[in-house]
């Protein structure tokens, strides 16, 4: 299995799902139980759709995948601060900034698996 601990996304994946685990806890028990529980289930699942990732010779299913999931995530902690889940700005708008990091990550991974998929790389030239 490939390496994934050293992936920037991994690492901002996994600050994210820590860090909603903690701030569900301070949500009220209305919230904790249905909009807390999916927030922290997407972001498990952000964590283990990177490591399938990278693992993967084709990415790209995994990744567009991903993309979604990020996606959706964003969507969910918008839709926490519209019903106020969060018990403070600032825990909204910090989740929000590394979900955003991690949507631009996943897109721009992806693309680059795309490139790489489309590209072959040249041949080799003989004799050498």
């Amino acid at each position: 299995m490939a390496k994934y601990e050293h992936l920037p996304i991994y690492r901002k994946a996994m600050e994210l799902a820590v860090y909603l685990d903690g701030v569900v806890r301070n949500f009220s028990r209305y919230h904790k139980y249905s909009t807390g529980q999916e927030l922290r289930n997407l972001s498990r699942n952000i964590i283990k759709m990177i490591i399938r990732a990278n693992s993967s010779v084709d990415k790209t299913e995994t990744l567009t995948e991903l993309v979604e999931n990020g996606e959706m995530l964003k969507t969910m902690l918008f839709y926490a601060k519209e019903v106020k889940a969060f018990s403070n700005f600032n825990s909204f708008q910090h989740a929000t900034g590394l979900s955003v990091s991690i949507c631009k990550q996943s897109e721009g991974w992806l693309q680059s698996s795309k490139r790489g998929r489309n590209h072959p790389p040249p041949p080799k030239a003989a004799g050498r």
